[in-house]
């Protein structure tokens, strides 16, 4: 891949400085004969540097007083709605989403993808491959048996202290020994819900939700109750309140507090108080997915909601995955009164992790090094996330609506009523660039015009042109609808 162009490189320099709120909206920029001075570079890259600042819509140039800071171009995105929450949810049904990522997964492995939107994973590069590889040899030196001997189902691993250490910064008092490491999220998730519920039974989801949910949903025969979320506080709970008016069965809530996937949003410490009460009210268990809490860009730690709860009625479940190593699958959970049980269903279901992975993540976790690894995967997510924002805006058509959330891996980004998103999957497939269509997060039609939009990837010219072009399908799209429409 060719090295990014200087002038490329000294506007990303100014970027950060605005992002960081070094320079803020009408602060003037070096002038270009200033920019020439400070980077030794010609007049015509220092001119570029500022075209390229004012094109994407960061800086103002007033006449005869150079280039100012402004607000970039994002901010004109209309946001969007609230969910409407004063009717009763769809009726809970057996989860069929399976057929969907079924013909999802076969359309992609038929055509050569080059640009993959469609996930929600960060590029290899941002997380840190080197010091992991110290921290397995380091493991290994101290302990050759990792590798021959199995793993006791009980044994108290580095990366058990890990995890209960650092609960206590999110509002969770845990031992390491309640701490029990899982496959991924993914196998924590089913075993929460193994544990709470049987087939048949109703469980209340998030709507939209991650698709990953519905697909373990229907693999163990349980019901999807979806709940409308607001894409600023998450699950509403009024909505879930009518829900159980309607349904005095249900046997369980799954929520994503913290960057909820695919809305990015976070929900209030008010709003997971009132959220622990009634679910423990009425003798529902909470399941909590805490995979993303750590990317989330604030001054502190964000309370789990598990600290919120007062009889053992919330499950935690979270991971690795999106954080550290995505290789490594590793994640655990602490299950509250239900811990007996999903400790022996884990044990029917997969025994125990294997001990490396904890030796290794557990010792890295326990150093200073993985702070400093988030804070640097938080900031260039945040730069990921605004710059694709920003080529939304300018290359979407009129109608698009997205809200930025503040962290996580991914855009929820809402196109004209009119557009269907699988028609959008199906011509930029053709092109070979891979987005998620909104239809594998719902079992109902209201996601219809929705698609996902990873932010994982480092920002290059590929990138970026990679966006434009998707913007033109999309672009293309509507206005074969608009024709269709008049016709």
């Amino acid at each position: 891949m060719p090295s990014t162009p200087r002038y490329r490189q000294i506007a990303e320099h100014y970027l950060q400085a605005i992002r960081a709120d070094a320079l803020q909206p009408g602060d003037r920029l070096p002038s270009l004969r200033e920019l020439m001075q400070l980077h030794g570079v010609s007049l015509s890259t220092a001119l570029q540097v500022c075209r390229t600042l004012e094109s994407e819509g960061w800086a103002e140039a007033r006449e005869r007083s150079g280039y100012f800071v402004t607000r970039p171009r994002r901010l004109k995105i209309v946001p969007m709605d609230e969910p409407a929450t004063d009717r009763a949810p769809d009726p809970a049904q057996f989860v069929g989403i399976h057929e969907k990522v079924s013909a999802f997964v076969t359309q992609r492995r038929a055509h050569a993808v080059h640009l993959n939107l469609s996930t929600a994973r960060g590029a290899p590069a941002l997380y840190p491959a080197e010091a992991m590889r110290n921290a397995v040899t380091r493991a290994l030196r101290q302990h050759p048996e990792l590798l021959t001997q199995a793993t006791p189902s009980r044994e108290r691993t580095p990366f058990r202290e890990a995890v209960a250490q650092r609960a206590v910064r999110v509002g969770m008092a845990l031992s390491p020994e309640e701490v029990l490491p899982t496959h991924g999220c993914i196998e924590a998730l089913n075993l929460a819900l193994r544990a709470v519920a049987q087939p048949g039974d109703t469980v209340a989801v998030e709507s939209p939700t991650f698709y990953g949910l519905l697909q373990v949903l229907e693999t163990l025969g349980m019901r999807a109750l979806e709940i409308p979320t607001s894409p600023q506080t998450g699950l509403s709970i009024e909505a879930l309140e009518l829900a159980i008016a309607a349904y005095r069965d249900i046997k369980a809530v799954v929520v994503v507090p913290h960057l909820q996937n695919p809305l990015g949003s976070v929900m209030p410490d008010a709003h997971k108080a009132r959220l622990a009460a009634l679910c423990e009210q009425h003798g529902m268990a909470l399941i909590e997915d805490d995979t993303y809490s750590e990317l989330l860009d604030a001054p502190a730690p964000a309370r789990a909601l598990k600290s919120f709860d007062r009889s053992g009625n919330i499950i935690h479940c979270a991971s690795l995955h999106k954080v550290l190593a995505p290789g490594l699958r590793l994640g655990w959970i602490n299950a509250g009164r239900w811990q007996a049980r999903v400790e022996m269903l884990k044990y029917a279901q997969s025994r125990s992790n294997e001990a490396l992975a904890q030796w290794a993540a557990g010792g890295f976790m326990a150093s200073g090094g993985y702070d400093r690894h988030l804070k640097q995967l938080r900031a260039s997510l945040r730069t990921q996330r605004e710059r694709t924002a920003e080529a939304i805006t300018q290359h979407f058509p009129p109608g698009t609506r997205l809200n930025l959330p503040p962290g996580g891996l991914q855009l929820w980004v809402e196109l004209p009523r009119q557009l269907s998103s699988v028609a959008v999957f199906d011509a930029a497939l053709r092109e070979h660039i891979l987005v998620a269509p909104g239809t594998l997060f719902s079992n109902t039609t209201r996601c219809d015009h929705y698609v996902r939009i990873n932010c994982g990837l480092p920002w290059t010219p590929a990138l970026e042109a990679g966006l434009r072009r998707l913007g033109e399908i999309v672009c293309a799209q509507y206005a074969a609808g608009a024709v269709r429409a008049a016709a």
